[in-house]
């Protein structure tokens, strides 16, 4: 019970504090059905990596918005 309930508050910290405005009222149901569900694979070509999703709800505008604010969050001092 206690794994659910930190788990509950994480899917809250990431809602308020990584997602655009414009999923932050989606569900935590929701989160985790569209954003870590989404099934793909990630391609080593030459000199970079290519991530390609399955499912069109997770697009690339969206996921580099998600990408940026972690970046930002991570370099924010405690």
């Amino acid at each position: 019970m206690l794994l659910g309930i930190i788990a509950y508050n994480l899917g809250n910290l990431l809602r308020r504090l990584v997602l655009p405005v414009a999923i932050q009222s989606w569900t935590l149901t929701s989160l985790q059905q569209r954003l870590f569900k989404t099934g793909g694979r990630l391609i080593r070509h030459a000199r970079y990596f290519i991530l390609q999703l399955a499912d069109s709800l997770l697009t690339q505008r969206l996921f580099s918005q998600i990408m940026r604010r972690i970046e930002r969050l991570a370099r924010v001092p405690t």
